[in-house]
């Protein structure tokens, strides 16, 4: 683990506040006729004009700004000129680096209407992130926040992604430790302030394994199943879990969730 100090986690929060500006820019523009190069292009624009720099442009070799992941696809989608339908459930992962420290964030939205199933999926994938991160408390184990996404996603009937998980983030966009979205409370390493995770619970509508097609990126559900993903940056402290990536990176507790805003 690679744990901060507390002017190390201001620069995170810098970081994230411009990364979560950049994707609120997006919202008004995620509906039907749209395209995802369209929504890539104004997320570079928007992270650039604040000063930040695109986390995943040129990342391994990816070559855009934001992880578009369309209906079935799971994570790592490729802006394209397609335009998307009414329907279509969207998922956008964005990341932004501000003066050597990276932010990572990513929600699902739907494109007009959308039965209430697929509905239903993006709602329980966003509860189990804030079930992870509720468990994200000093002193805790890393797997109890998977445990805590695993049941939540179960309980709503859905599936767990095993293929990718959430990761460490700091002066580096991926660090250790992985953060698996299932697993056994009371396990793995312990939660030590100055951590800070990628928590990214990804979640299909029923059981199924993950491929990856010919662009070496693109990760889909192998029989075609809808797929969810959200994340958050967050930060261990003593006071409890800090989302860096919501706004005014407000420090996380079951009343949060309890009353309904969860600062996002």
């Amino acid at each position: 683990m690679i744990l901060k100090r507390a002017r190390e986690i201001d620069a995170m929060i810098a970081a994230a506040e411009i990364n979560r500006a950049a994707l609120e820019a997006l919202e008004p523009l995620i509906r039907p006729g749209a395209t995802t190069a369209q929504l890539n292009e104004a997320a570079e624009d928007a992270i650039v004009s604040r000063g930040g720099t695109p986390a995943f442009k040129g990342y391994r070799g990816f070559p855009a700004t934001l992880c578009t992941s369309l209906n079935e696809v799971v994570v790592h989608g490729i802006p394209n000129d397609k335009p998307l339908r009414e329907g279509d459930v969207l998922s956008v992962d964005i990341g932004t680096f501000y003066k050597g420290y990276a932010a990572d964030m990513a929600k699902t939205y739907p494109v007009g209407k959308i039965p209430a199933s697929t509905q239903a999926l993006l709602q329980a994938t966003e509860a189990s992130l804030y079930a992870g991160i509720e468990a994200a408390q000093v002193g805790n184990r890393l797997g109890d926040v998977a445990a805590a996404i695993q049941q939540v996603v179960e309980a709503a009937g859905f599936w767990v992604v095993r293929e990718f998980v959430g990761h460490g983030i700091g002066s580096a966009f991926h660090e250790p430790p992985d953060v698996p979205n299932y697993g056994r409370a009371g396990t793995g390493p312990r939660l030590r302030p100055g951590l800070v995770l990628a928590i990214e619970p990804m979640v299909t509508e029923r059981r199924t394994e993950v491929k990856i097609l010919g662009d070496g990126w693109t990760a889909v559900t192998a029989n075609g199943a809808l797929a969810a993903h959200f994340e958050h940056t967050v930060a261990i402290t003593e006071a409890g879990p800090r989302i860096l990536t919501a706004k005014d990176a407000p420090l996380y507790s079951s009343q949060v969730l309890l009353g309904g805003n969860r600062g996002a």
